[in-house]
């Protein structure tokens, strides 16, 4: 994996296209876009003033806000042969989770970088991963995850959901410590909680809230969202947590209720300000689902009905290649594509839902395409947002205004039957 040279304190990215058909010149500057103006309107490099910058040429790219990954699993991830090899009678969250890491913490460090790694590679500028904190790994995935965190300090933003197991009562008793621990570790850890593997998932839920309160952090909550108490307890507990961003997924479970029960939380949800985050892909190991099982019922959160009661919906990844997912490309393109293909949102909706909904699911500023804005950006070979989903394969991923990974795909044939018919070629890079 060859690094790329240092880029300028300023950049040009010129002759992009935009989402709305504009085509322009994107200058950026101090980690945030400067100016935007029709291409070739744009004052020249050497005339824009201060520090001098570079210029890239993006003519045949589409320019978008960086999508954000807000619900990965990189501590588990890249294990599906690793798991193939569990001792028998091991459950998919046994073999997936941990204790899992024979070669030690250094083997879970690189595999956690890997998975970030892949993910950045695909333009996913922010991320969140879910780790395990319990009695039986401590805080071992934790430390290694903020360890990565701050090697890719500069390339992306790397946050961790402290994600423990059962909250209540005495068999709670060391989680809810170690989960205290996490919380002390600063504001890169955010509090997460599993409610539906708990014998109290009001609870349990209470004991996250209350912590996340006492610590000022984010909270998000892996629950399949089939329990509408749970959703209620957690709507109530969020209304009066201020500022602080509240997120829940997968929610898959919100499709099997009966529907004024849906609509109800739904409604609960959204004037709570939760976001909730579908897995488009399917469940991953921390819902609890033995292994090679079929999903109940539905396999992703019912979209349509969450946006429609105005709840912020992001759409993340999930698992990728572990024992409960031993495929995956860790794209969030991929996310939005399976969005728009099952008709949950068109293509605009779906990239928004891993871009604009994914940011202000893990609580950061908007970006947008527009002077003033974070430069959180992502160039795809294309001229569209549908085709974008469908076969962007060159990328160029731009993080606090500088490259932080590029992707060329070249396509070529062993002949030429479309001579004369006038079809487009795709060129190199």
């Amino acid at each position: 994996m060859p690094a790329m040279p240092p880029m300028p304190e300023r950049l040009v990215l010129s002759g992009a296209r935009l989402a709305d058909g504009r085509t322009v010149d994107v200058r950026l500057g101090g980690g945030r876009i400067e100016a935007v103006g029709p291409h070739g309107g744009l004052p020249a490099p050497a005339e824009a003033g201060g520090a001098p910058c570079d210029r890239i040429d993006l003519s045949g790219y589409l320019l978008l806000p960086a999508p954000a990954e807000p619900h990965a699993h990189h501590a588990t991830a890249l294990t599906a042969l690793t798991a193939l090899t569990a001792p028998q009678g091991a459950g998919a969250a046994d073999r997936a989770e941990g204790p899992e890491d024979p070669q030690g913490s250094g083997a879970l460090r690189r595999r956690i970088t890997e998975a970030a790694l892949i993910q950045l590679g695909h333009g996913a500028t922010a991320q969140r991963t879910h780790v395990p904190v319990d009695g039986a790994r401590g805080l071992a995935a934790l430390d290694a995850a903020l360890a990565t965190a701050r090697a890719l300090r500069g390339l992306a933003d790397l946050t961790v959901v402290a994600v423990p197991g059962v909250l209540t009562g005495r068999a709670g008793a060391d989680n809810r410590a170690l989960l205290r621990e996490a919380a002390a570790l600063g504001g890169r850890v955010a509090l997460g909680g599993r409610p539906d593997l708990d014998p109290d998932p009001a609870g349990h839920v209470d004991a996250v809230l209350g912590l996340a309160g006492a610590f000022g952090r984010a909270v998000d909550v892996h629950t399949d969202g089939a329990d509408p108490a749970v959703l209620e307890r957690l709507a109530g507990a969020a209304a009066g947590a201020g500022r602080r961003a509240v997120a829940v997924g997968p929610c898959a479970g919100l499709a099997r209720l009966p529907a004024p029960l849906a609509a109800r939380a739904a409604d609960r949800l959204a004037a709570a300000g939760v976001a909730v985050v579908c897995l488009p892909q399917g469940p991953c190991a921390m819902a609890g689902r033995p292994a090679g099982a079929a999903p109940a019922g539905a396999a992703v959160a019912p979209v349509p009905l969450l946006a429609a009661a105005g709840v912020r919906v992001a759409a993340g990844g999930g698992a990728l290649r572990d024992a409960v997912r031993p495929v995956g490309r860790g794209d969030p393109l991929e996310a939005a594509f399976l969005l728009a293909a099952a008709g949950a949102r068109d293509a605009a909706g779906a990239y928004a839902a891993v871009s604009a909904g994914a940011r202000a699911a893990l609580g950061l500023p908007e970006v947008r395409v527009e002077a003033g804005f974070p430069a959180e950006l992502l160039a795809l070979r294309g001229d569209s947002v549908a085709g974008a989903l469908s076969q962007a394969y060159s990328r160029l991923v731009v993080h606090g205004g500088r490259v932080a990974a590029r992707t060329s795909a070249v396509r070529e044939f062993g002949g030429a039957p479309a001579d004369g018919l006038g079809l487009p070629r795709q060129a190199t890079g």
